[in-house]
């Protein structure tokens, strides 16, 4: 099979495309024929060598949309199903740029009836890391947040499963995005005024962000053990998303039920994916870029 790998670290030129072994699920996991593969700013990350593995082949791609194509031993899963799922890991061997990957079962969810395998494979990562960054917060219903970075593809789902708690959700973005973030249901677009009881940092603005919580509140990053230190009683974590299959079945349902917007913003050949990385280093792209084997 055709695979996405880096062998030494670089630009988007470093990304290579390489023949590889059809991989085989051991038991309680599956292997997906990849239908479709989102392109996230991590990627970039492994690319350039930011989690290590030099010397080693590192494969590229957390999520993925596709068909279950074979299953291992006590899979619950069968064959033919179209799933989502995420394939957590910074230096693997193969990820899902890829023809097939194999990921652990308990990762897998349904795929989304009502979209197409190209949107299906935006939601795993960022829809994952924004519900789990808002289990951190710990809102009630009423209870002050803002997004920073909010119209990116992590803030825009943290708007949307927030605004759907009863959050007032505020919303910092750039101002040629404050109708679309908005529509996700952010009531405020703030101008860097006023104290919020939670700060879910997507935009990785650090003590920037940290500064806009009220005494006692709470921020959330979204880069582990990257939080800025604690100070007046706020409380700092990072949120270190974990591969969630009966989550991502809920997310899935939002989807299903028009609560939850999928963004594609173009779509690469899995052989232009050095295209789609230097797509991505340009910035400015307005939902994810998406690999289609």
């Amino acid at each position: 099979m055709r695979a996405a790998v880096v062998r030494t670290f670089g630009g988007p030129e470093a990304v290579e495309i390489v023949d590889a072994e059809l991989p085989e699920p051991a038991a309680r996991q599956v292997r997906i024929k990849v239908a479709a593969a989102a392109l996230n700013p991590v990627d970039a990350g492994v690319r350039s060598g930011v989690f290590g593995g030099a010397g080693k082949q590192v494969g590229l791609g957390w999520d993925v949309a596709g068909t279950v194509d074979a299953v291992g031993v006590a899979s619950a899963w069968n064959v033919g199903e179209e799933v989502v799922a995420l394939d957590y890991g910074m230096v693997k061997p193969l990820g899902t740029h890829a023809e097939y990957v194999v990921v652990d079962a308990d990762a897998v969810a349904l795929a989304p009836a009502s979209v197409d395998a190209v949107h299906a494979a935006t939601l795993p990562l960022n829809a994952l890391t924004a519900a789990q960054a808002l289990d951190l917060l710990a809102l009630s219903p009423g209870d002050s947040l803002l997004v920073t970075g909010g119209a990116g593809a992590v803030g825009g789902y943290a708007v949307q499963l927030a605004a759907r708690r009863g959050v007032t959700v505020a919303a910092l973005a750039r101002a040629q995005d404050e109708e679309f973030v908005r529509s996700l249901g952010a009531t405020r677009f703030p101008g860097g005024e006023g104290r919020f009881d939670a700060v879910l940092d997507a935009a990785v603005l650090g003590s920037e962000a940290l500064a806009l919580v009220r005494d006692g509140g709470a921020y959330v990053g979204v880069i582990p053990q990257a939080q800025p230190a604690s100070e007046r009683g706020v409380r700092t974590e990072a949120v270190e998303v974990s591969a969630d299959g009966a989550r991502l079945a809920e997310l899935v349902r939002s989807v299903d039920a028009g609560e939850l917007t999928l963004r594609v913003a173009e779509t690469f050949t899995l052989e232009d994916t050095a295209k789609a990385h230097a797509r991505l280093a340009e910035g400015g792209v307005r939902g994810r870029l998406v690999l289609v084997p």
